[in-house]
């Protein structure tokens, strides 16, 4: 894991770039804290504690996590919600466990962006190859056919 944390007395802002699927919601958000163009890129003096908190929680891919000096801990959402993105990846909110195929902990945490593509170098996670392989998606919570279904078999 390539994680790299900037602090402040009050609050440190990790930062990992595995997890990373540059959706900008950072530097359109907090452009004085969050700048791609300077190093460090992160200066969370830059902004108060509550701005910071309110980004970072924005955050789609949970690459931006944070941890208050005073141990008041990101809450994930108490009810965990999958939201197919269009043309994108499914954006996963609560408390989120991957585990791989044999139940190991492979990551956790209070969000997470899964590859609907399959196109992703950092399976099972989104690394944004959706953009370069022309993937489309209009996604729906129930097709016509399915709801009419009476048994499987009518479900082609």
């Amino acid at each position: 894991m390539a994680r790299r944390d900037y602090e402040t007395d009050d609050i440190t802002i990790h930062w990992d770039s595995e997890r990373c699927v540059h959706s900008a919601i950072c530097t359109s958000s907090l452009s004085g804290v969050f700048d791609t163009q300077r190093r460090p890129w992160v200066d969370p003096a830059a902004a108060s504690i509550d701005d910071l908190i309110a980004v970072v929680e924005r955050c789609p891919s949970g690459a931006l996590t944070y941890t208050r000096a005073d141990g008041v801990a990101e809450k994930a959402d108490t009810t965990t919600t999958i939201v197919p993105w269009p043309n994108g990846p499914l954006w996963v909110r609560g408390h989120v466990e991957v585990r791989d195929r044999h139940g190991n902990l492979f990551r956790a945490g209070p969000r997470v962006t899964l590859c609907r593509c399959g196109h992703s170098q950092n399976q099972p996670f989104c690394d944004m190859s959706h953009r370069s392989a022309g993937f489309r998606d209009y996604p729906q919570a129930i097709s016509g056919e399915r709801a009419a279904a009476e048994d499987p078999s009518d479900i082609g």
